[in-house]
């Protein structure tokens, strides 16, 4: 019978993606950097907040954010976990319809405010069309979640201090049997008052525009994994069939293989 393994799209079984709160000016030098080096990311806003302080304004949201996923982090950033569920839906529910009307697709994530959730929580998330939810407690290592409305970043950008030592063994990773993410979260204004552009900088030249690395978003990875999830396979493995519409890549018998969006493909 045939033996067959997920892999990221085109065979690739190492994924990268960031994941930064707040919609904060420092942002516009962080997207800029990842855009020159290719990587991809989710950015957590607040409609609430948008132009004040340092808050990027409403109407440079989505050419700021364009290539990257505009996600959910409520409308005014409450600790969540102490509010009746009636303001919880509120703040969830209000933030997604303006960000939607800004970024012009369904926004389906969103990361905790104050890293605050709870069982219940998670419970209504779907409910509340969010599909994924990034907390603030870090694993330290490059497995993919179990539970997306509890999905553990690999580290802090700097609250580890580790990230250079992670990216070096993220990237020395070479056992194709396993699937690596590493997911890398913080605020940008953090680079800013720890005076410490050059660790994200460095971070970006050493990991980005790699041949072995797929660059994602958060939602792109959840889409990607649940995509491979809805694949019909034979008793015997023998086909496949891909009811979705986007193409999932696996490996069968030790080859790489193309399953496209709607299309059945023999394994054997």
């Amino acid at each position: 019978m045939t033996k067959v393994l997920m892999t990221f799209p085109h065979g690739k079984f190492k994924v990268l993606t960031l994941s930064y709160d707040d919609g904060r000016y420092a942002d516009r030098r962080l997207v800029q950097l990842m855009n020159d080096y290719g990587i991809k990311g989710t950015f957590h806003l607040n409609s609430g907040l948008f132009g004040a302080k340092d808050r990027v304004p409403r109407e440079d949201i989505a050419e700021l954010f364009r290539g990257h996923e505009i996600s959910a982090h409520t409308v005014t950033h409450p600790t969540i976990a102490r509010c009746p569920k009636e303001q919880l839906v509120h703040e969830i529910m209000e933030d997604r319809m303006e960000l939607e009307s800004i970024a012009g697709y369904t926004v389906r994530g969103m990361s905790y405010p104050n890293g605050s959730f709870n069982k219940a929580i998670k419970e209504i998330l779907p409910m509340l069309g969010i599909e994924y939810s990034r907390v603030t407690e870090s694993t330290g290592g490059f497995g993919m979640p179990d539970d997306w409305h509890e999905w553990k970043p690999t580290c802090h950008h700097y609250r580890n201090r580790n990230l250079l030592h992670l990216t070096e063994s993220f990237l020395a990773a070479n056992k194709s049997q396993y699937l690596y993410m590493m997911y890398v979260w913080g605020h940008s204004y953090e680079f800013d008052n720890d005076n410490n552009w050059e660790l994200i900088e460095t971070f970006c030249a050493r990991a980005g525009r790699r041949d072995d690395i797929w660059y994602a978003t958060n939602i792109e990875i959840v889409d990607y994994v649940k995509s491979f999830h809805r694949l019909q396979f034979s008793a015997s493995r023998s086909f496949v069939y891909n009811p979705s519409a986007s193409p999932v890549w696996i490996q069968a018998n030790g080859k790489i293989v193309e399953i496209g969006g709607g299309s059945e493909v023999q394994l054997t």
